[in-house]
Order: C-alpha cells, then sequence, then structure tokens
C-alpha cells in the first residue's frame, strides 16, 4: 500500500460511531489479508461515511486502506452533498476532466488485494482490474456484512420507529381504513406508498399488492386487476425512514387481509401460518442459527401438509439494505447475536387461488428477541 500521513483526527476517539466502525472494518481487513476496500455503491458507504452515493455513471468511492487515511473520492458537483466527516475520511472532489480510476489507483500498490463494492458498476470493476491487473480482488462484503448485520442502539433505534410507521399504515390497511373491493392493486399500492410517505418515511422501496391469484405470487407486481369480494390480498410494504437528516434504515411488513367471509379453507391456513410465525419468533435467541429458525417455522407448516405451499426463505436481515445478512434459510449455520435484526415471514401459496404471508421484523437481544412490528395479526376481514 502507498502510505499516507495520519490524518490528525483518525486517532482511537475519531469520528465517533462512525469512526469506530471504521476500526472494526480495519481488524477484520487485517483478519482476512485484504489490503484495502473500494467502497462504491450500496450500504457499506453510507455506513461509513453517512453519505449515499447517487447510482450515477460517474464514480464516486471511498479508498479504506488498512492503515492510513481513508479518501473519499467524488464528482466535484456532488461533493456539496457530502457531509461532515467528523474527521473519518479526507474528500478529493475530481473534476469532468480527471479519471476518478486512476485517482483511486494513485493510492493503492499494484499487486495486494482489495475487497470492492458488491454494488459497484461492472464498468467499474474491469477499470480497477485494467489499471491493476495484478491484484487479487473480492467482495467487500466478505469483510463488511458480517459486521453490518449487527445493529448498534442507535440502529435498532432508528429501525424501531420505521416498524412504528410501517404499523400504522398497516392498521390502516386492517381496520378497513385503505379501501380494496373495487379498486386495482395497482391504486391500493399508491395509496399504501403515499401513506408512508406520510408516516414519516423519506421513500418508498416497495409497496406489494397481490389479490386473488395474483396473492399466491410472493413478489406480484401490482397492476390493473380489480380486487373483489371474498379474495386474499396480500401487502407487503416498506421504504426508508431516517432520523434528522441522517442516513436511512428500512422497514418492511406484511399483513394478509379478506375482503369478506374467508371460508374454511383459507382461515385453516392462516392459522397454520400465524403458529408458524409465532414459533419462528419465540426460537429467536443468542446462539441459535439462522437456519435453526427456517427451519421452526417450516416444520410447522410441512406437520399441517402445506410445506410444498413454502416456497421461500423464512427471514433476510434489514437496514440501511432492505435486503441484507443474515438470512433465514437452511444451509446457514451463522449464530444468531445480540443485534441481528431479520425479518421473520412465512408464507403460504396455492397458484392460481390464494396466497398469505405474515411478516414482522425483529431484533435479537442479550436474551431473547424483540419485535419492532406490533400490528395486529389475526386475519382481518376488510372491504
Amino acid at each position: 500500500m502507498t502510505a499516507h500521513a495520519p490524518h490528525p483526527q483518525t486517532g482511537p476517539q475519531a469520528g465517533g460511531v462512525r469512526g469506530e466502525r471504521v476500526r472494526k472494518v480495519r481488524a477484520r481487513m487485517a483478519e482476512l489479508g485484504v489490503d484495502a476496500l473500494l467502497l462504491s455503491h450500496g450500504a457499506d458507504l453510507p455506513w461509513l461515511t453517512g453519505y449515499r452515493a447517487m447510482p450515477l455513471e460517474r464514480l464516486t468511492v471511498l479508498v479504506l486502506p488498512g492503515e492510513g487515511e481513508p479518501v473519499l473520492i467524488v464528482p466535484a458537483l456532488e461533493a456539496p452533498r457530502v457531509p461532515a466527516d467528523d474527521g473519518v475520511f479526507a474528500l478529493r472532489p475530481w473534476s469532468e476532466t480527471e479519471d476518478p480510476v486512476a485517482l483511486a489507483c494513485a493510492l493503492l500498490s499494484p499487486n495486494a488485494t482489495y475487497g470492492i463494492s458488491d454494488r459497484a458498476w461492472a464498468g467499474t470493476v474491469l477499470g480497477f482490474q485494467a489499471r491493476l491487473p495484478d491484484a487479487r480482488w473480492v467482495p467487500a462484503s466478505q469483510v463488511t456484512s458480517p459486521l453490518r448485520a449487527v445493529k448498534d442502539a442507535a440502529e435498532i433505534e432508528v429501525l424501531g420507529a420505521a416498524g412504528r410507521a410501517a404499523d400504522e399504515v398497516a392498521a390502516a390497511l386492517q381496520s378497513g381504513e385503505i379501501g380494496l373491493v373495487g379498486r386495482t392493486e395497482a391504486q391500493v399500492s399508491a395509496e399504501i406508498a403515499a401513506r408512508l410517505v406520510a408516516a414519516g418515511h423519506r421513500r418508498v422501496n416497495f409497496a406489494i399488492v397481490g389479490s386473488g391469484p395474483n396473492a399466491a405470487s410472493p413478489h406480484h407486481d401490482p397492476a390493473d386487476r380489480v380486487i373483489g369480494p371474498g379474495e386474499t390480498v396480500v401487502c407487503d410494504f416498506g421504504g426508508e425512514y431516517c432520523v434528522d437528516g441522517d442516513v436511512g434504515y428500512c422497514s418492511d411488513i406484511t399483513r394478509t387481509v379478506v375482503t369478506g367471509d374467508p371460508g374454511p379453507e383459507v382461515r385453516d391456513c392462516y392459522a397454520v401460518l400465524r403458529s408458524a410465525q409465532q414459533a419462528a419468533v419465540a426460537a429467536v435467541a443468542p446462539g441459535v442459527s439462522a437456519e435453526y429458525v427456517d427451519a421452526v417455522a417450516r416444520r410447522t407448516i410441512s406437520d399441517a401438509g402445506l410445506g410444498d405451499r413454502f416456497i421461500h426463505r423464512t427471514g433476510h436481515g434489514i437496514g440501511i439494505e432492505e435486503h441484507e445478512e443474515p438470512y433465514l434459510v437452511a444451509g446457514n449455520d451463522t449464530a444468531l447475536v445480540a443485534g441481528h435484526a431479520f425479518s421473520i415471514e412465512p408464507g403460504i401459496y396455492v397458484p392460481g387461488r390464494f396466497g398469505m404471508r405474515l411478516e414482522d421484523i425483529v431484533v435479537v437481544t442479550e436474551h431473547g428477541v424483540q419485535s419492532l412490528n406490533r400490528a395486529d395479526h389475526a386475519l382481518a376481514v376488510v372491504g
């Protein structure tokens, strides 16, 4: 690595929370033999700097060496958007006639090991590889994801606020305040999105509304189907919530409602679904594996003879990104620890007929689990 003079504020007390995150990242880099991180688009950059780069063709990259001063290389026209750095990094704006890849490579050695953002543009990755052909490249997530997965108290506080805001919208859905019958899925989706913003979200990430047979498609794209009576309607929605203009954290909640008498089959399936979700939440504790929680939810549904109707993992981590580690799925033996935040969202889907999903965001505590969503878990009958 090219040597850098220490920044006057990069000592043990520099940078507050973000400075401490940089120190944790560097410790893990040393463990893994990674000489520097090149962080562009994705959650790692705002997690460490407070700055979320616009997804432009112009390169933004944080060069974070194992030692020395981190440098945030950013287009000059974007530099005014970069928040105060608290001494964590130096800012290097680049003009339209400069080559930002060359600027970054000038800070790097030609034959070291570098972690590059998983979300970086392919053109960015290829540009670095062309200039540093003898370097070894690994995903930056090998370093950062396990660290970002464990939320600190401030992050959990924002996730909790996001969850409460999403609960407000879910309550409006379950009470019938958001009308369904006679409206298209797209119209209901738009109202849910507007209510998320009104409840304090900075932006909406998704507002899935699947009715009748469309409810059997977990990621259904709401369109012009008119919602009718006697149907299940799956509403899965979330967005980015921030406090005091800081980096946003995500909400994600799913509630299933019915537009009239659900009938015995739907009622029985929902009872199984609710039991599976409750059992999975109750199974969460420090030291339990991610795959165990998935297995608990899956076993409850399988024991009811509906195992082939549960077609996705039980949950995903959440934070700056709506999907991140840890993933609750078979094969993931990651042991849960206090601070892990994730969804628990089993589903039952009968193709061509109906579907249902029930989702909360939970956080692992020192002694168990805390749910960040409190919206009613019962199968609401609405109009």
